[in-house]
């Protein structure tokens, strides 16, 4: 693990810190590379149920480092189409992000711009501080965009106001996410940790195998016809009714108690 990023793993969540905050958390190779291993893993991982992406300092993520554009480190010397394929490998971060089969949430705290928001937009939910401000930002440094953003941001607030946000790089504030759908919830930074926390937590305790295939038909719907979701539906509704957590949570209902999931 880089130093760029941190990971602690705690009563089923995981949680994975963008730790560059003299930089506003800005991308660096270790970091994403350090960050596309952890994500892979823990799809995979049978001990965590939820993942949170947060970053630590005044910042979500600035997303990809000026200082290094500017100065040209950014990609280095390697032909154009390495760097198309090299940038492409690093975005599977939002692939696995956006497809692992547990929930996503975004922690953020101050600015999420750029790739930063694209990160953030790639998890299934997003819980932010009152300081935090979104913004696609490409526009002002010349760029159209990566790691899936036009995909996410078209996705939750329309074709319209995707191209605005993108061709004219406005920042927005934690309430006007909020108002736009943009994020989940709205919280005081002095509480964004404990109540981020809690919900994974709530999360990591809940059906993990029913969540692993809603997550599936959620993703699919984003795309699919309305035939092929119902094929879905009705295949992983019947799969998670053979589940020792359905039959669990259905004695909870009649005998009037909270169901203990074992994800299985």
């Amino acid at each position: 693990m880089s130093d760029d990023l941190l990971e602690v793993i705690k009563d089923g969540v995981a949680v994975l810190t963008m730790n560059r905050p003299d930089r506003l958390n800005a991308m660096s190779r270790p970091m994403l590379a350090a960050m596309l291993e952890a994500v892979e893993r823990l799809a995979g991982d049978l001990e965590v149920g939820v993942v949170v992406l947060t970053g630590a300092g005044r910042a979500f993520c600035a997303g990809g480092d000026v200082k290094a554009m500017a100065e040209g480190k950014e990609f280095g010397e390697a032909p154009l189409e390495q760097k198309a394929q090299e940038l492409r490998s690093r975005m599977e971060v939002s692939r696995w992000l956006h497809e692992m089969p547990k929930p996503t949430i975004a922690m953020v705290r101050g600015a999420a711009a750029g790739a930063g928001l694209s990160l953030a937009l790639a998890c299934d939910l997003r819980i932010a501080g009152d300081t935090a401000r979104f913004g696609t930002a490409f526009a002002r440094v010349g760029y159209s965009g990566d790691f899936g953003g036009s995909f996410f941001l078209t996705q939750l607030v329309g074709t319209a106001k995707a191209r605005e946000l993108y061709f004219t790089a406005d920042m927005l504030d934690a309430q006007q996410a909020l108002t736009l759908g943009l994020v989940n919830k709205v919280v005081p930074d002095s509480r964004l940790e404990e109540e981020t926390l809690a919900l994974a937590s709530r999360l990591a305790r809940g059906p993990r195998i029913a969540f692993r295939y809603m997550k599936r038909n959620l993703n699919a719907a984003e795309s699919g016809t309305l035939k092929e979701l119902l094929d879905l539906e009705a295949w992983h509704h019947t799969r998670c009714g053979e589940t020792a957590d359905h039959k669990e949570a259905a004695r909870a209902f009649v005998e009037k108690r909270d169901p203990v999931f074992r994800g299985c």
